[in-house]
């Protein structure tokens, strides 16, 4: 385990040896979904994992996660820094305010803009009037849209146990910093090399069409579509960070 502040429990984890990676975790904010990539990533590189904070702008966050940089990346104070969904939309921005703690960016079912804004202002709601217990209930009926329909029942039981830790408050924020995020006029800003990853059938975000939206605009960028998969696909047992990291650092340019 590592230690970034003593502002709040980032419940760093870093593991591997290699050139640093940093896990950027979605909405769940836990970090413990990445419980299947990081270890394979650990076999060629130094992997960080760590929580979010429950109440923070998209600005606190950034500043975080430049904390968490240093923890990982020590020596060279930069990582490649891959993002999942909301993790997705903190890792662009966190790119486009330290580009100089970027190497590489790697971007999973996320988005410059969420819309539309109203179910987030509906979700918001939603979360601020319903019994907390109830999301437990609400995670397993959506499951089947949620996940890939290649993974197990046992790593679904998994997912709801983990995202059962995620506090109400920590949903809030990152669905209020969300009304405030909207990056489509930067996106040729972005100067790390760029991998977009998008979940053929992921039913929460239109990622393949997010992602090729901002490959358009990101310089030099490159869109993968992970056949056959949902939006929670990390946990997945066909999905492997590592290797798609390898192939596409490894790819001619």
């Amino acid at each position: 385990m590592g230690r970034v502040s003593d502002e709040y429990d980032s419940r760093l984890s870093i593991q591997g040896t290699g050139d640093a990676v940093v896990l950027v975790p979605g909405m769940d904010g836990t970090g413990q979904l990445f419980y299947r990539q990081a270890p394979r990533l650990a076999r060629s590189y130094r992997v960080g994992t760590y929580a979010l904070r429950d109440t923070a702008s998209m600005e606190v966050l950034i500043a975080d996660l430049a904390r968490v940089t240093d923890a990982v990346a020590s020596v060279e104070r930069r990582a490649i820094i891959i993002g999942e969904s909301f993790g997705g939309a903190l890792a662009m921005s966190f790119a486009l305010a330290r580009p100089e703690r970027v190497s590489a960016l790697v971007v999973l079912n996320s988005f410059p803009y969420f819309a539309p804004q109203r179910r987030l202002r509906l979700a918001r709601h939603g979360l601020g009037v319903l019994p907390w217990g109830s999301m437990a209930l609400i995670r397993r009926l959506t499951a089947f849209r949620m996940h890939s329909r290649h993974t197990h029942r046992q790593e679904i039981r998994r997912f709801l146990e983990l995202t059962a830790q995620t506090s109400r408050d920590g949903y809030l924020a990152r669905l209020k910093a969300l009304t405030e995020y909207d990056i489509r006029d930067r996106l040729r800003d972005v100067g790390a090399p760029t991998l977009f990853l998008a979940a053929e059938h992921d039913h929460l975000v239109p990622s393949v069409a997010q992602a090729r939206y901002m490959a358009e605009r990101v310089p030099g960028a490159v869109v993968r579509v992970l056949a056959g998969h949902g939006h929670i696909c990390a946990i997945a047992p066909d999905v492997d960070f590592e290797q798609i990291l390898n192939e596409w650092r490894s790819a001619p340019l």
